[in-house]
């Protein structure tokens, strides 16, 4: 089953369970979907969909931070609710240990040693970590590596 049909199925159980919170998310998302293919005039596959629900996490752990700065505990009880929720249309994550690994390796084959060669083992890592790990851990990992 392709990722559409899986949230137009779970839209749809959404509505018969009375749950707003997911109907309101899988609703959100769908329309992201369809707001590129309309504006790219594509049709997109499962890993384009996964992008897109991956910088939709992104946006709300930020909108978490500015909604903890402003003192709306019940806006980030909600933001949590959602990237819960989203997170289920994401591939497995990598672990820390696997990234790592990974780091290790894209350090040996750039030849990388200092933080200023930080730009090149992201160069490998990023197309390689898409949808399987937050952006931000890796750079910081990437950072701590290269720092020692």
């Amino acid at each position: 089953m392709s990722l559409k049909d899986l949230l137009m199925q779970d839209l749809k159980a959404a509505m018969q369970e009375k749950d707003v919170l997911k109907k309101t998310t899988v609703t959100m998302l769908r329309a992201a979907v369809k707001q590129v293919e309309v504006d790219q005039r594509i049709e997109l596959q499962d890993q384009d969909i996964v992008e897109i629900v991956a910088k939709q996490i992104k946006q709300k752990r930020a909108a978490i931070e500015e909604f903890s700065k402003g003192g709306r505990q019940d806006l980030v009880d909600e933001a949590l609710a959602e990237i819960h929720i989203l997170e289920a249309y994401l591939p497995e994550q990598l672990t820390e240990e696997q990234i790592k690994t990974m780091i290790l390796e894209a350090i040996a084959e750039t030849g990388a040693s200092t933080p200023k060669d930080m730009g090149k083992v992201m160069g490998i890592m990023t197309p390689k970590t898409k949808g399987l790990a937050d952006g931000k851990l890796v750079a910081t990992l990437v950072k701590e590596h290269l720092n020692q």
